[in-house]
């Protein structure tokens, strides 16, 4: 396993409204992701890290719980030990004016009409839209999956901007990625009925051996798109890991009538 270096990252260079260049989208089209330094200013990062920690302890809905999702290493149920654990803040952008500064935060939204190209570009409410959550003890294993295992969009071609508020490394679950998966087209027999890429077929494992695990620092904001394999161990460190992450598509990338990914609505990031 390696570190993202040599995989695409720069830095925000003091507040430059337009901090990615053609090679660095290039590199995002290749591999799948770019990491972009201290994008978040610190008072931006401290705020919304503040609201998060008193929204925790408040247990302010609408939340998400580790057993309801039963991934690996979570609590067996609501009612056993570690049963409360939070893994997600959901709604973000409608909890507290912090996160909608971020969302149209004029760096971010330079990255995205550079990752998503002109014309209107869209925040849906249906997918992530919140603060992960993962805290020690009682946190959960995300095995391989693309997001689209469960989002519905025409074309799929979304992307992610996960801000990390706090440090994040391997020893506290942070992400792991497989460059270039966005652009192979992988056979629905090397995914489990969830969805999930399977462990048991050695035709994946040349597939894993290309991981890439994510370091961060608060301020630091990892794209990735919605096709790319990711994945994520349980949080072994003593604090909780939060990160503000929310997804973007063009107009024109419209949700599946019917569908999940069509409750909510958008909200309107860039104009055309």
């Amino acid at each position: 396993m390696t570190d993202l270096a040599g995989h695409g990252h720069m830095h925000a260079t003091g507040g430059d409204p337009t901090p990615l260049t053609r090679s660095q989208a290039a590199a995002f089209e290749r591999d799948g992701y770019l990491t972009v330094r201290q994008l978040a200013p610190p008072e931006l990062v401290d705020s919304m890290r503040r609201v998060t920690r008193q929204h925790l302890t408040e247990r302010r809905a609408p939340l998400e719980l580790e057993a309801e999702l039963g991934y690996p290493g979570a609590p067996s149920s609501t009612e056993a030990v570690g049963g409360d654990a939070i893994r997600r803040l959901r709604g973000a952008y409608g909890r507290h004016p912090v996160f909608r500064r971020w969302v149209h935060y004029p760096p971010l939204t330079a990255c995205l009409r550079a990752l998503l190209g002109d014309g209107p570009v869209l925040m849906p409410r249906a997918h992530h839209n919140c603060i992960m959550t993962k805290l020690p003890r009682f946190s959960s294993d995300s095995l391989w999956h693309q997001d689209l295992r469960y989002w519905r969009y025409a074309r799929g071609e979304l992307v992610t901007a996960w801000l990390a508020l706090g440090r994040e490394h391997a020893g506290n679950g942070g992400l792991q990625l497989i460059p270039g998966t966005h652009r192979q087209n992988l056979a629905a027999w090397r995914f489990d009925e969830a969805r999930f890429l399977r462990l048991d077929l050695t035709e994946n494992d040349a597939l894993v051996a290309q991981r890439v695990s994510v370091e961060l620092e608060a301020g630091d904001v990892l794209f990735f798109h919605s096709r790319l394999l990711h994945a994520a161990t349980r949080n072994a460190g003593p604090d909780p890991k939060l990160a503000a992450v929310f997804t973007f598509r063009r107009h024109d990338d419209e949700p599946l009538p019917g569908s999940r990914s069509e409750a909510g609505g958008d909200v309107t990031i860039l104009p055309g």
